[in-house]
């Protein structure tokens, strides 16, 4: 259904894959180590529940569970990346067997994955689609009727604006989706920052992203808060990830990510 036509390239690195490789995963290759081991250390040192995306992992798993107390029962997952244990299907059917879930993403192994592993599902399934293009994504959203635009959606937006450049709009890209849903939806995001950090961590950062097939962009903290304009935030607002409605002791925030939740009324 995409007009993105992405050919499997391992010798370019993917941020699905760097992201996986540092959460543990198995589904990367040299070169999305060599980017992955080349970023700096920052203040979590050898403490890896400290690396940004792990508090990113975490913080999603909790933001769902939050939708769905809330009696979300349908989510759209855009750039979702590699699954993992505990993805958004597993907890959303953990909660209701009929909930439904949508994952997007370009990177076509995350595709393949994705279908490979919901083969036998009738209430998740993937779309290869890129999500600089909304109106396509809620296009087949509206075609298929898999979810229901009329009824409150939880949009999932984690780890995702910060690979997504000015230029392409990532503001305009999130009021599409707030404007598209149903009152009582909500939208979930978390997004990198370089404020507070060590200029030169913030600068390799950026840098090794570079060879990456989506740079980083690091925007301020004061930015990423405005990209949540037209909604209620929901306590606590835009904080440090792992400070987002935290559900046991976690170690200090690394402060590189993040994140927030906002309700359309």
């Amino acid at each position: 259904m995409s007009s993105f036509d992405e050919k499997f390239d391992p010798t370019t690195p993917a941020d699905a894959r760097i992201y996986d490789y540092i959460i543990g995963g198995k589904d990367h290759y040299g070169p999305d180590r060599g980017v992955a081991e080349g970023l700096p250390e920052g203040p979590w040192g050898d403490d890896a529940e400290r690396r940004p995306a792990v508090e990113n992992r975490r913080f999603l798993r909790r933001a769902v569970r939050f939708l769905l107390d809330e009696g979300i029962r349908q989510f759209v997952d855009i750039g979702c990346g590699l699954p993992t244990s505990k993805n958004v299907h597993d907890l959303a059917h953990d909660a209701d067997p009929a909930a439904r879930v949508l994952y997007v993403d370009h990177d076509q192994v995350v595709v393949n994955h994705y279908r490979a592993l919901l083969s036998s599902s009738s209430t998740a399934t993937v779309i290869s689609a890129d999500a600089r293009h909304p109106e396509e994504i809620l296009g087949h959203i509206r075609e298929t009727s898999f979810l229901d635009l009329q009824r409150p959606l939880g949009v999932l937006l984690v780890g995702l604006l910060h690979l997504i450049a000015d230029e392409d709009d990532p503001a305009g890209i999130v009021a599409r989706y707030r404007d598209a849903v149903a009152p009582g939806s909500h939208v979930v995001m978390s997004h990198m920052t370089g404020d507070g950090q060590n200029p030169e961590h913030v600068a390799q950062f950026v840098e090794m992203f570079q060879t990456a097939r989506e740079p980083m962009v690091m925007r301020s903290r004061e930015r990423i808060r405005s990209f949540y304009d037209g909604m209620d935030l929901v306590e606590p607002g835009v904080v440090n990830a792992p400070d987002w409605r935290p559900n046991r002791p976690f170690p200090e925030a690394s402060g590189w990510l993040v994140a927030g939740v906002a309700r359309k009324n």
